[in-house]
């Protein structure tokens, strides 16, 4: 009997190994452990053979160790990863030992967390013994805890680690490890109070649900739309649509895009569903991430709240799955398998019968082309909650700006007024710039260089001020004091150019002294807590302005903020990406919906040198029809999705020379296998955009057509004979960049 393995190794197949004799065969889902070359490691099964000889031509090796007699995985998630690697073209072990949880990929059973609980013994019980005072007091608190109490409790009452060794050789107490499932959520919930049932939904949102759980109720796949402007009441809905779908028997996933928003949107349910939701996401501890997946195994849970590898969690019976903000690119992995959790989404919600719903107030192309053609069923809110108007935008043209104050002008007069007025009326604001550090670069007055990064092909960042400025590679890492002196040329001429978010957060800080001011980036959130600490005390209203990345943008529901600043709008827009417009779109109509939540109206103040671009002018007006129309047009006239399927390549070598000789022969073999071009065309090799990366050099080209399967094979063989290449090429199936 034979069983085929998945294992961690990158770009590796499925392997078969023998079921030794008179042992039974392992179940679909169970880990196993295996020797592969030297060493032994945990995979996972995914199919049994019940034939008595091995595959022809095979040296097939014995499971070392089986560690479940029950799968481990359900067999439908383990069918969903197995898709998820064919259809990101990854290897299957890679694909399938990544839905496991911390602590559960060794080559030994899980060590679940535990406490040592004291109790009092028979003998402990008798009220006549001759014990010290101490040990009196001790046995007299065990005896009214009659189901024993931690050590650690204990020893908060004053009860020592070593009073409790004496009574346990007295044979006075005894003791057991009980397994202890370790608490994510903490205060979560504290702040927030009962769950709020009264509230009444507008006709808009009534009329929504109303055609969501008639979907639902049809217990079949259905993939569904929600289109709402910000502050449309979208999370209400969702929360109402769980609700039903687990008052039917069923269980409910939904996804998030960001660390950042797991934890508000899980108190929510957790207020609506107490103790049956489970949150999962990398912000956890390894073991509370152990824990709550557990949790979700063992079906003790009904509500699964969180990010892109949530979608692999262990829950049964799933009628719904929610995609909030399904236009995020925090969706798509970075690394492989390069999956969209989104897209991975719809696929279980199709395996399950259940219905998918993906929110945003900005779609991406793709899913509104769905919607737009009858695939998806589309479902609108127009307005916001209790008649809310859409915030006020203001467009600033910087270069009048430049003009008028010159060209160093971070904060427009409009903005710097816009943040005083609301200071001063105890208001908030929140000023978004995409971009970390304080200055971008430093080039040489004489030379005209620039302080470059030794492993990739882009300027370091300067991060902080005065002595304590270092320049750093947000690619690498790379980092190094900002010299004196050109490395070049040695003139003491250097200047600093461009900005980032430390410098707007300096800029708020001088033109507003008063005000307190926070910045929220990767730089500033990098310790575990600091993130939510942070947006919880924005919340409280103890700080007045936050300056940020695109994490200030994401969902967040600020009722104090009355006013949104946007600076260098346009920053995305000179990207040599396809989607570039796209993003710009997405990112200002989102982070504009930030205003005029609560009882005030907002405003949002855009400051950008293209005031004219499409993508500037339809965000401001949140006009996402007439968005959606003009980058179709340029989406089919260029051949882009979601007019096509696209394939991104990258091969990467020590020298470009081998890189390119890599990726020409490569595209030299793909266009032989289909020479009349009758399922696609290959664009390239050129150049990449980031030309090296992490010291190595990068050539890329393209795959376009319209027969994705036949794209993903033909790439997959012509790697297959070439395993060399392969182990050096990234493949991006239906890229959300091309950078």
């Amino acid at each position: 009997m034979f069983v085929r393995i998945a294992v961690p190794v990158p770009a590796l197949d499925l392997l078969t190994y023998g079921v030794p004799e008179g042992q039974p065969a392992p179940p679909v889902g169970a880990r196993v452990v295996v020797p592969l070359g030297s060493r032994a490691v945990t995979g996972i099964v995914v199919d049994v053979s019940r034939d008595s000889s091995a595959p022809a031509g095979t040296d097939v090796k014995p499971l070392r160790q089986v560690l479940d007699t029950e799968p481990f995985i359900p067999s439908d998630v383990v069918e969903l990863a197995r898709w998820t690697a064919e259809y990101y073209a990854a290897g299957a072990g890679e694909a399938i030992t990544a839905v496991l949880p911390p602590k559960t990929r060794g080559t030994r059973a899980d060590a679940h967390k535990t406490a040592r609980v004291v109790s009092v013994s028979a003998a402990g019980l008798d009220p006549e013994l001759k014990v010290t005072a101490r040990q009196r007091e001790a046995l007299d608190i065990l005896r009214g805890a009659p189901d024993g109490i931690a050590s650690g409790e204990l020893a908060r009452r004053g009860i020592s680690a070593d009073l409790v060794t004496r009574l346990l050789k007295a044979g006075l107490v005894q003791t057991r490890n009980d397994r202890v499932e370790r608490d994510p959520f903490g205060s979560a919930t504290s702040d927030l109070g009962p769950a709020d049932s009264s509230r009444t939904l507008t006709l808009e949102q009534d009329q929504a649900l109303t055609r969501l759980l008639a979907l639902a109720d049809t217990r079949v796949f259905r993939p569904a739309l929600l289109h709402g402007v910000t502050g449309s009441g979208k999370t209400e809905l969702y929360l109402r649509l769980s609700a039903a779908v687990r008052a039917s028997g069923r269980r409910v996933l939904m996804l998030v895009p960001e660390i950042a928003l797991t934890p508000q949107v899980a108190a929510l349910f957790r207020q609506t569903f107490h103790e049956r939701v489970a949150i999962q996401h990398s912000g956890l501890s390894d073991g509370e991430r152990h824990d709550q997946w557990q949790r979700i195994r063992r079906g003790e849970v009904d509500v699964v709240v969180g990010t892109r590898s949530a979608v692999f969690t262990p829950l049964r019976d799933v009628g719904l799955i929610i995609v909030d903000e399904e236009h995020d690119g925090s969706y798509k992995q970075d690394e492989s398998p390069r999956y969209n959790g989104r897209d991975v989404a719809v696929v279980r919600a199709q395996r399950a019968g259940a219905l998918v719903v993906l929110g945003s107030a900005t779609p991406s192309m793709e899913t509104y082309a769905h919607a737009v053609s009858g695939k998806y069923d589309r479902i609108v809110l127009e307005k916001r909650v209790l008649e809310r108007p859409l915030p006020a935008v203001t467009v600033v043209d910087m270069r009048e700006e430049y003009a008028a104050e010159g060209p160093d002008v971070i904060l427009s007069r409009a903005l710097r007024d816009g943040i005083a007025a609301r200071v001063d009326r105890g208001e908030q604001a929140m000023v978004l710039l995409n971009r970390r550090g304080y200055a971008t670069a430093v080039f040489c007055r004489q030379c005209a260089g620039t302080i470059d990064c030794p492993n990739c092909s882009v300027s370091l960042v300067v991060h902080g001020e005065g002595v304590s400025r270092r320049a750093r590679c947000h690619y690498c890492n790379y980092s190094a004091r900002v010299p004196a002196a050109c490395p070049t040329c040695k003139a003491p001429y250097l200047e600093q150019m461009g900005f980032g978010t430390e410098r707007v957060e300096a800029q708020v800080v001088k033109q507003c002294p008063g005000a307190r001011v926070a910045r929220l980036d990767r730089d500033s959130t990098r310790r575990k807590g600091s993130l939510t600490a942070l947006l919880a005390r924005f919340r409280a209203k103890e700080i007045d302005v936050l300056v940020g990345t695109q994490m200030i943008a994401k969902g967040h529901d600020f009722p104090g903020v009355t006013l949104v600043g946007v600076i260098s709008a346009d920053v995305g827009l000179g990207m040599a990406d396809f989607r570039a417009s796209e993003r710009t779109f997405q990112l200002l109509t989102q982070v504009a919906g930030r205003a005029g939540r609560g009882e005030t109206a907002g405003e949002a103040i855009v400051q950008t040198i293209y005031p004219t671009h499409y993508s500037i002018q339809l965000a401001c007006r949140q006009d996402y029809p007439s968005f959606f129309s003009h980058e179709m047009h340029f989406r089919s006239a260029m051949r882009y999705p979601p007019t096509v399927s696209l394939i991104n390549v990258v091969v990467r070598a020590k020298s470009y020379a081998n890189a390119m000789d890599d990726a020409a022969g490569i595209v030299r073999v793909l266009r032989e296998l289909d020479p009349k071009l009758a399922s696609y065309r290959v664009l390239g090799p050129a150049p990449a955009p980031l030309g090296k990366l992490r010291g190595e050099y990068r050539v890329q080209f393209l795959m376009k057509g319209s027969q994705r399967r036949r794209m993903r094979e033909a790439l997959v063989q012509t790697l297959g004979a070439r395993p060399d290449i392969a182990r050096r090429t990234v493949v991006d199936v239906d890229p959300l960049s091309v950078l």
